[in-house]
This record gives structure tokens, sequence and C-alpha cells, in this order.
């Protein structure tokens, strides 16, 4: 009977095994000694998952705990229970909901971690652990994205593992108890790679420093191997050199074996990478582009040596070397990934706008001494003195003064904001007028734009579908392109015309070269990068690739109505004095002003804020009193005073007339109607409603005009609902919506479709803790900035400035970044599908036409420079609403 190696997964017959291993009462049998070496690193990982590597047919199931945020009620055990045990593979769930901790006992062969994590995120609860950034130098192979990112995931203890090839990073989510740090840096170094620290997490010089560093060391590597070049193909095109092509044979081969020695440093130190690269693929029996580039560079020096050495073992004018594709291909490669470093380096200035945009001193207040101090040295409740034109440092409340503070850094808004004393400001926004005073609430990593820019890094670190996609493709193309060579080899060697082994080396070799699965892998995250930059300098952050994906397909906007088209405060909107009135609306609203100002209801406000606007004096109020579910009533400057509903007016008696008829035209409008009566007689109405922002008229039009349904949802009463629909030309409603049933809306919205059976997309706008569920729901969630922190973390995409706007810009960003990740991946497509056919020499039956080896090198550099040249014109991006 066969086993399985555990570290491999090589068959094997026990009988023949390398070597075999007792661990806590099991064998294993081992390939090699590699894989010995690793096992014997840490044992109890094969234990753990030895279900996937078939040993111990006593122990066929895996088990782990993972620890689940927020499972207090039986109801989420229930629910988390069923969604795991849907999945096939799962045999047992145990959910102790006082520990927040679930144990699953699964067959690793049939589901993994990452779709257990993915169950328990799916309805809505988040598993706990540690997540990390590595850094990964020199990764520039698009295949081996996809080779590190399972190599990770198959660690013990990791739930989640992304690699971007753009900032040459590993994201990894992973239970601290389960796996440590090494043991990741280990994964990623047994596919050749050396971890080092994240430098996205780094300041701003530092980062460009080792990006300079980065960029230094591969010219170096150019001009080195550019120099060799020059020598090397004055040698190989001696016939045109006046004095090389005097000599004799003997002499030729002589300087060609001088050319010999002269590549190899080009191949092991400026073409180092490709062959450490194709080494460590090679030992996972796997092939990568750095495998392509080895092979063919490899091949071509090894023909070349052979041919100078044996050369009566070749036909006659066969036996002339190939030492310039060697040098050429791989100094002209190099420079496609020195010119790609910095084409990357454009490609995340919107991050290093943002964290330039961080002043670098504060001006602190202790023991009544002012001293400037570096912002890291700031804390918690610190006084800063900030003084006109000043960067406010961190974040804060303002204790003395008043100013105006430009924010338009972080929210788009052009018009400075008006800032007064328990006003919060942000830091890195501009003070522009007035000096102030303000305690610190938070700092470092816990300020606003701290907390912006990493979401906006988290987000170029994620992956959108359709570069999975990209990855996978990537992976299979290499032994692809490697088969198809060995095919153009034979071919040409069988029916090729003479000298047939040579035609057949030069063609497979450049079948080899041409190919680049690279700019297949650059053509998502590039765009990414860019378009989820410039979001962020228009306000928007975009949490991950897969959102920005999504919301480029959205059909239909949920918009929920308070706080979202609305102000979400109530404001004075109309005064009106009946025809017997003996007071002008001004004093109208004096008297009800000075009424409300000891009321606690929160419309009283709204009316003491509208009196204080039109600068009215407020007057003495004496025996105040409440009348639930009617109004209030007071004495003001010696007169009786009603204040209150319909209800108030016909229990006191209070004749009406045309008031009335003028109540329900307001009360149509969506506004609220407060009768106010003197001594006995009705004086006039005082109106007050959660008013339309200015803006979302202006958006909604151009949501529609962009093809997209829009749907207000409220759980006010439908008059009112509507009253604002028609205000903002929304012209279908969901109103009197319980909190809890808004989820439910947005679901029916999903699954409404008249044409088809294909699920809607719908996103949903909201900003209320009551928005969480349904932000979760919806296929995209956008949650208003200024709301609560609850509607941010369940959203998928977050408006800084309060306006719905940003809806319509986070819509244009995806449909841009989508459309440039297309013309990428269109244009990787087609560059490989017609480079290979050339290369194998499809040209050369029809024009005598045979594509040279440096031609090819230099296409295949290119072609990842021109991946991404295009994903940076996506910086020229304008929004529709200019955020300036």
């Amino acid at each position: 009977m066969k086993v399985h190696d555990p570290v491999c997964g090589m068959e094997i017959e026990p009988q023949s095994a390398f070597a075999k291993r007792e661990h806590m009462g099991q064998t294993f049998y081992f390939c090699s000694q590699s894989c010995v070496d690793q096992f014997d690193k840490d044992p109890h990982r094969y234990v753990m998952t030895s279900a996937t590597t078939g040993f111990n047919p006593k122990m066929t199931l895996a088990r782990i705990e993972l620890p689940v945020s927020g499972l207090p009620l039986k109801e989420h055990s229930t629910r988390l229970e069923s969604a795991l045990r849907a999945l096939d593979g799962v045999s047992e769930v145990k959910v102790n909901a006082t520990a927040n901790r679930l144990e699953v006992q699964y067959d690793a062969q049939k589901v993994d971690v990452a779709k257990l994590v993915g169950a328990v995120k799916s309805i809505g609860f988040q598993v706990g652990g540690t997540s990390v950034k590595i850094g990964i130098e020199n990764l520039r192979c698009a295949s081996c994205v996809k080779f590190i990112e399972d190599e990770l995931k198959s660690t013990q203890g990791v739930l989640a593992a992304t690699v971007n090839i753009a900032t040459q990073e590993a994201t990894v989510d992973y239970l601290p108890q389960k796996t440590t740090l090494s043991q990741l840096n280990a994964a990623i170094e047994t596919w050749g790679y050396k971890p080092r620290p994240a430098t996205s997490d780094a300041p701003v010089d530092k980062q460009e420093e080792a990006h300079a560093n980065e960029y230094r060391k591969l010219m170096n590597k150019f001009w080195f191997a550019a120099a060799i070049s020059v020598f090397v193909m004055v040698t190989a095109y001696y016939q045109f050199v006046p004095f090389l092509r005097d000599l004799n044979m003997d002499s030729l081969r002589l300087l060609w074996g001088v050319t010999a020695l002269l590549t190899l440093p080009v191949m092991f130190w400026s073409g180092s990478d490709f062959f450490t690269g194709a080494w460590a693929a090679f030992k996972h029996r796997s092939a990568n582009m750095n495998t392509l580039i080895a092979l063919g560079t490899g091949a071509a020096w090894l023909y070349s040596t052979f041919a100078i050495l044996f050369p009566s073992v070749f036909p006659e004018g066969t036996s002339e070397p190939f030492y310039d594709v060697v040098a050429v291909v791989i100094a002209l490669v190099v420079l496609g990934q020195a010119l790609e470093l910095r084409a990357k380096g454009q490609s995340s200035s919107a991050i290093k706008k943002l964290l330039g945009l961080q002043a670098k001193t504060a001006r602190v207040i202790r023991d009544g001494k002012e001293m400037d101090l570096p912002v890291e040295e700031v804390l918690v409740g610190d006084v800063i003195q900030v003084r006109p034109g000043e960067k406010v440092p961190v974040d804060g409340v303002i204790v003395e003064g008043s100013s105006a503070v430009d924010e338009s850094m972080l929210t788009g808004e052009s018009m400075p904001a008006s800032k007064k004393m328990g006003d919060e400001v942000i830091g890195a926004t501009i003070n522009k007028t007035g000096a102030f005073k303000f305690r610190t609430t938070k700092v470092g990593k816990d300020t606003a734009l701290a907390q912006i820019v990493k979401m906006v890094q988290d987000a170029q670190n994620s992956k959108a579908p359709i570069a999975r996609l990209a990855d996978i493709v990537s992976g299979y193309f290499v032994p692809v392109v490697m088969i198809l060579a060995v095919w153009t080899f034979v071919i040409w060697f069988v029916i090729g015309p003479q000298p047939q082994f040579v035609y057949a080396l030069v063609t497979s070799v450049t079948v080899l070269i041409i190919a680049c699965p690279c700019a297949l892998g650059l053509a998502t995250p590039m765009s990414l990068m860019v378009g989820i930059g410039k979001g962020a300098e228009n306000g928007i952050l975009i949490r991950s690739g897969e959102a920005l994906q999504t919301a480029r397909a959205i059909q239909i906007v949920v918009l929920d109505k308070t706080g979202t088209i609305t102000k979400g405060k109530p404001e004075l909107t109309d005064t009106v004095t009946s025809e017997q009135s003996s007071v002008d609306s001004d004093q109208l609203l004096r008297l009800a002003a000075s009424v409300e100002k000891v009321s606690e209801h929160p419309l009283a406000q709204a009316i003491v804020e509208g009196a204080q606007a039109r600068k009215l004096e407020l007057a003495e109020v004496k025996d105040f009193e409440a009348i639930p579910g009617h109004g209030v009533s007071a004495k003001v400057e010696g007169k009786n005073i009603l204040i209150g509903n319909l209800k108030l007016m016909n229990r006191e008696k209070i004749v009406l007339g045309s008031l009335e008829e003028k109540s329900k035209s307001l009360a149509d409008d969506g506004k609220t109607p407060m009768f106010i009566a003197l001594d006995g007689r009705a004086a006039g109405i005082i109106a007050v409603a959660d008013t339309v922002k200015e803006d979302s008229a202006e958006a909604i039009l151009a949501l529609q005009n962009m093809g997209i349904e829009v749907v207000m949802i409220t759980g006010d009463n439908r008059r009112t609902a509507e009253a604002i629909a028609r205000k903002v030309g929304v012209t279908r409603v969901l109103a009197e919506v319980l909190p809890e049933d808004k989820a439910n809306e947005v679901k029916k919205l999903q699954i409404e479709n008249r044409k088809s059976k294909i699920q809607n997309v719908v996103a949903m706008v909201g900003d209320g803790i009551n928005d969480a569920p349904a932000l979760a729901q919806a296929d995209v969630g956008l949650a208003i900035g200024t709301g609560t922190d609850v509607a941010i973390e369940a959203s998928d995409i977050t408006l800084i400035k309060g306006s719905l706007k940003g809806v319509v810009t986070a819509i244009e960003v995806s449909r841009a970044t989508m459309n440039n990740i297309y013309q990428n991946l269109v244009g990787a497509f087609f560059y490989n599908v017609l480079g290979i056919p050339v290369a194998m020499g499809l040209l050369f039956p029809f024009f005598g036409l045979l594509l040279s080896p440096m031609i090819a090198g230099a296409a295949m550099a290119f072609s990842s420079v021109t991946v991404v040249a295009n994903a940076n014109r996506l910086r020229g991006f304008k929004p529709k609403f200019s955020a300036k």
C-alpha cells in the first residue's frame, strides 16, 4: 500500500522511502532529506493535519479551535453550527458561547480552515486572531504569488493569507497559539524568497529610501549586464568588426571562451534572482516565470559552451555560440524590472500624499510652558496651541478659542469648517483664521489620518475576485509554456530546415523568454493600488478589492433617509402667524423659543437654535409644564402660552381657523407643525423638519443618469417619507420599516428580478447603528463617515464627507479602475496569445521571419512596464463631483 510524504504529499512505497519517523504513535515516511528536515522542525504540525497526507488510517479528521467574537446568545450558536455543518467535510461543531470559542472537527481533504472561517464570517461573526504584514524581497514573479499563498494557508493556524505582487507583501491572519511569525517566514523562504519587515507601515522617508535602494540595486545589475553585453555582441557579430573578421576560427573560439566566462557573472549576479527562484520552484516540483528565463538563458549558455568546446559534433556552420542571447536577455529583463519598480513608486503616490499630510511637530503646553515636540511624543490629554496657518497635529477637542479649519484633504469639502469650543478637530487639517487650544484625544496610530492610511493600505493589499482568477491562470501558464517550448524544439528538429538543431534551439529559447505571466499577474493589483488611492484622495475609503469590483456592477442603491438623504437633525423651517395674531413671526418665534429652552424634547432644540440664528433675545419662563403626548404650557412676559399638536388645541378649545389647513400642507411636505396659542387664542404655527442635505437631489439624479435605481428606506410614516422622496427625485419608497427589518428589505431587493434569475447587485447607504445589519447584507455597504462607528465597521466603503455625492464618486472610481484592469488583462492576454506563436516560428513558412530571442526578451520585459504605465493613467482620473 502506498503512503504520502507528510511534507510534500508525494506518493511513495513504505519499503522504498528515504526515511521514516515515529511521532505520537504514528509512522511517517519521507521521499527526501529536505522533507525530513522540514518535519523535524515541527513534527506536531503534521500530526494535526495527518488527514491531508493519509498515513494514519485511524486518524482521519483534523480538529481546530477558533476564537469567535460575539457569541452570547443561543440562537447565534445554532446559526453557527448550521452554517458550519452545511460544509462538506465538517463532522462535529461545538460552540462555547461563554468563552467565545468554536471547536470544529473536519476532514482536511474536503474542507480547509479558510472555508471554515468564511462560513463563520458569512453570518456576521468575526474570527479572532492576529494579522501581520510580511515583506517579500524581490517578488516579481506572478506565478509565485499563488504558490506562496498556498504555502502560507497550509501552515497550521493560518486563517487567511494574501500576497500582493504590487506591494511585495503578504498579509496573514493567524492564531498566535497555533503558529509563530518564524513559521510564516519559513513558509515564504521555502519558495526561495527572503522575508523582510513590511515597508507599508514605515514612515514615508523610510519607504522611499527602501524603494530607492531596490531601484539602485536593479540598475547596478542592469549596467553591469549591459556593459558585458556590448563586448559579447561584438564577438557574436565578428564578421562586421574590421579586426575580428580577419581572425581564424581557433582564435575566435578562444575569444568566445572569454565571453563564456564573462557571461557567468551576468547570469549568477545580474540574473541571480531568476536562478534562485527557478531552483526553489524545482524543489517544489513546480515552475514559475524565473524557470522560463533560467531555462532559456541557461540552455543558450550550455549549447554555446558545448559548441565551442566540441565543434566537430555539430554540422559545419552550426557551432557558433549564442552568448549574446544570455547577456542581452538578462540585461533587458532586469531593466524592465527596474522601470516597473519606478512606475510602482508612482502608483503608491496616494498613500505617500496622505502620509505627507501629517504635521511633524506640535506646540504642547505642559506645566504652563509651550514647547515644540515631535508629533510622536504627544500624549493623550495634552493641551496643544494651534496658530493661524498651522496644521492640527493630532485629533482632539477645542478647549479655548475658535477658528475656521480647512478639512479638504480628508473630507474633500473645499469650504473651511467653523470650529468653536467643544468641537472636534482632526489631525493633518489646516487652521485658517483664528488661534485655539485643544486637548488631544487620539495620537499615533489611533488618529483619523492613521486609520485612513491603514484602511487604504489594507485595501491595496487585498485582492479582487478577478485577481484570484489571474493568479490561477499564471499558475498554469508556465507549465503550458514549457510544454509549448518542447513541442517547438521537436517540430523544428524533425521537419525544420538546416541547421535543424540551431533553429530548434533558438525557437524554443525564444518561446521560453517571450512568455510573460508577470503582465497577467500585475494587471489587477497595480490598477487596484492606484484606484483605491484615488478614492482616498476624493474622500472615499474602499476596504477591499472585492468591494471595488462589486461596486462597478451596482444596479440598486438603497438610501436610508435620516442622516443620509437628510441632515439627521431637526431644523426650524417655517413660522406662520394667524390673521388675528397680535404678534409678528419674529415675536412668535421668540416667545416659543423662550418656552422651549427649558424643554428636553428634541424638536425644542431646533426652535431655540432657529431663534438664536435670528439673534432673538429669549425671555424668562414661569410655570412651565410638559403635557405628555400633547405639548407644553408656560407663562412668558405675563402671557399664557400653549405649544403643541392638534389634540392640545382641541382639548383647550382653541379655534384654529385656517391654521389647521396650513398645518396639513406643512405635514404633506414632511414637516412637523406645532400650534401656538397666546392667552387662549390661536397665534400661529412653527414647523420643524429634518431637512434635506443641499446636494442630495443632485447626487440622486447623477445616480439615476448612471442607470442605477435609487430606493429610499425609512422608519418614518409614509406621508413624511414620500414628501422627502418628492424633494430629491426618488420614486420608490420603503416606509415604516422597523430597524430590524431593513436587512430583510435589502435581501428582497437582491432577489427580485423580473427579467432573469440573476441576483440584483444592491448597495446600501446608511449612517446609524440600526443600518449596520442592512449594510452587512448588501452586496456593497457604504457608510457615511459622519455616522456611527458601528455603521462604518459594517460597511465596505466609507464616505468621509457626509454627502451622497461620495456614492457617485465611489461608483465612478470603481468603474474607472475595473475598466483599467480589463484593459491590462486583455493587453497581457493578447501579448502572450500573439507573441508565443510568433516565437514558435508561425511567420517563418510565409515570410521567412524568425523572432530573435533578444527581441523576445525586450518584449517580455516591457510588457510588464506597459501594464504598470497603463495603471498609472488612473492617476489622472477626475470624478464628476470634484473633491476640491
